[in-house]
């Protein structure tokens, strides 16, 4: 049967966004598993407590929750840490991660006990793709200029802290977390992941909409090629502190436990 060019382009169309719906992650066509517990991540210039503020919520709400201790020292060891967290779990687990630690939740997120995984104003990137370049695509944020290193050791400088890291924290609470800030080796930087999680995990995505660590636009083309399920927040990169409500919701959701 002949094809006109009007046939043949309309086909080429709908097989084109055939191909990148099925490449992309489950979670606008996967309805998510019920689970009673949450793996939380932090990622770089905070450390656990960061999440303190999710945690009370999501306790609140009857979930048991564990706050990983990242190391921030190579990418698989801080992937290590919070699979041997995620190996304490007695069911289906919603993994959650903050800025850098995207990174692990993409990789550890394979883990069987995972359900579905939460990105915070977090990095999302495919197996083997260098995130470093990804970013370079996107105008640089401001916070990038605010690392500086003592050797090997890599952390924010006060400045930057409070203005593009924690802008729409009060100062006061944004000194005391900068005061806890972990330092992260320059090696944790240069790791890629072999695994890509969303792709085979429902997935959730929180853009903070006025992030100076991460570039929004970056943080809207992540959760766009994963498919995941969107939400955008008026926050800095802190939305887990700042927003916290919205941040809970959104891991409620996740887990099965909206109202």
């Amino acid at each position: 049967m002949m094809m006109n060019r009007r046939t043949f382009s309309t086909a080429l169309l709908a097989g084109a966004a055939a191909s990148l719906v099925s490449s992309r992650g489950m979670a606008a066509t996967t309805p998510p598993v019920k689970a009673r517990n949450v793996v939380l991540v932090h990622g770089l210039f905070a450390d656990g407590s960061c999440w303190t503020e999710v945690i009370a919520r999501l306790q609140a709400a009857g979930l048991n929750v564990t706050s990983v201790q990242d190391p921030l020292t190579t990418l698989p060891e801080a992937v290590a840490s919070a699979q041997r967290v995620l190996d304490r779990q007695d069911g289906p687990t919603v993994l959650v991660g903050h800025s850098f630690s995207g990174m692990i939740v993409t990789e550890a997120g394979v883990h069987p006990n995972v359900s579905a995984l939460v990105y915070v104003a977090a990095r999302a990137p495919d197996a083997d793709e260098d995130y470093t370049a990804l970013a370079k695509t996107y105008p640089t944020p401001p916070a990038s200029a605010g690392i500086v290193f003592d050797g090997d050791e890599g952390r924010l400088s006060e400045e930057a802290f409070l203005r593009d890291f924690a802008g729409d924290l009060p100062e006061a609470k944004a000194k005391v977390l900068y005061a806890v800030q972990q330092p992260f080796h320059k090696q944790l930087l240069a790791g890629k992941v072999s695994h890509a999680a969303w792709r085979s995990k429902p997935s959730y995505y929180a853009v903070s909409t006025e992030d100076r660590t991460i570039n929004p636009d970056l943080e809207r083309f992540m959760a766009k090629r994963m498919g995941a399920t969107t939400i955008e927040v008026k926050a800095s990169h802190l939305a887990l502190i700042s927003q916290p409500d919205a941040i809970a919701r959104l891991i409620l959701d996740a887990a099965g436990q909206s109202k």
